[in-house]
């Protein structure tokens, strides 16, 4: 699915895209990695990070709201992968329009320009806070994976296939629980917006080895989810700092006590496996075959009715020691 194949990545400097990268240039063979954002410093710094592989590289400047300049780095692309997003849940709540115009304008233009230029298969990251969204973010993360799924129906002749990958929390990105509490360092508290709090958890490398098998099965149209722990913010914080104080600031703008991937809602079309889930299309308007992804996994059964796979309510939660053991492992402590 990679070796000889030219990819896109949107949002390609973030902390997804610089990753995927170092897993491709260690694993595959591309033909062309096609790097598109905004950010020309990150871009730079970029360049002279992959100096190794820099003949298959190109940097585009540009920004998934410009359907025309999208659509030019997109020439020849065989695979996307759509990164691109607005993911900062209070600022989205006071910028709520700049957040749809990338989220779900931005959506839809990686879709038109998929089309236009016979993209075989292009697979979105999405977020846990897509599911039954109470903030600006998550709800236009929704719209976004609703557009990529309903996209396969007006496909015709064309080849493309589009599916989401959802995860939770990715430990160390950017924006995300650990470089915020490492911002209190040389403070003698944390702040924790409540004390309940519970969270998902992926490292990056497992992200990306997720993402990479699901573009591997992908038929078009499924929402692919990882089967992966919890932990609760409480102990994050005391993993990284045992011996500072613990300070209850209350809930930000949009946030969620406990995140969940699937929704009781989805549990009816998902298809649960031994270490993830599949949130299968349904679809009168394109044929999406059941029996390909329950043949081609081991253990195949359906996913409990009226339930949902919440961090919470979570069968697998981290311990303390696991917590610091990751940290370390990762290099974030």
């Amino acid at each position: 699915m990679i070796n000889n194949k030219k990819i896109l990545v949107t949002g390609g400097t973030g902390s997804f895209g610089t990753n995927l990268i170092s897993h491709l240039e260690k694993y595959f063979k591309p033909k062309k990695i096609i790097i598109f954002s905004r950010d020309e410093l990150k871009q730079s710094q970029m360049m002279t990070r992959f100096s190794k592989i820099k003949p298959i590289l190109r940097f585009f400047i540009g920004d998934v709201r410009d359907y025309s300049r999208l659509n030019l780095a997109m020439r020849d692309v065989d695979i996307v992968f759509h990164a691109a997003a607005l993911k900062n849940v209070p600022l989205a709540e006071y910028n709520p329009f700049e957040a749809i115009k990338t989220n779900i304008f931005g959506a839809q233009n990686v879709i038109d320009a998929s089309f236009e230029n016979n993209v075989k298969n292009v697979l979105a990251l999405s977020t846990d806070k897509a599911s039954s969204p109470i903030n600006l973010y998550g709800a236009t993360k929704l719209a976004s994976d609703k557009l990529f799924i309903t996209a396969n129906n007006f496909k015709g002749n064309n080849k493309t296939k589009f599916s989401v990958v959802r995860y939770g929390n990715v430990m160390g990105s950017r924006g995300s629980v650990v470089p915020i509490f490492n911002q209190f360092r040389n403070k003698n508290f944390v702040p924790i917006t409540d004390k309940r709090m519970t969270r998902f958890n992926i490292t990056l490398q497992d992200a990306i080895k997720f993402v990479l098998n699901s573009l591997k099965i992908m038929q078009g149209g499924e929402v692919f989810v990882p089967k992966i722990p919890s932990f609760r913010v409480v102990d994050l914080a005391k993993a990284m700092y045992p011996q500072k104080k613990i300070k209850i600031i209350g809930l930000r703008p949009g946030e969620k006590i406990h995140e969940e991937m699937i929704s009781n809602g989805e549990s009816l079309n998902t298809i649960k496996y031994k270490n993830s889930y599949i949130i299968c299309p349904q679809s009168e308007f394109f044929k999406w075959d059941k029996k390909f992804h329950l043949k081609s996994k081991v253990g195949a059964k359906k996913f409990p009715e009226n339930s949902s796979y919440n961090s919470g309510s979570n069968s697998e939660f981290l311990t303390i020691p696991e917590i610091k053991k990751l940290l370390k492992i990762n290099k974030f402590i």
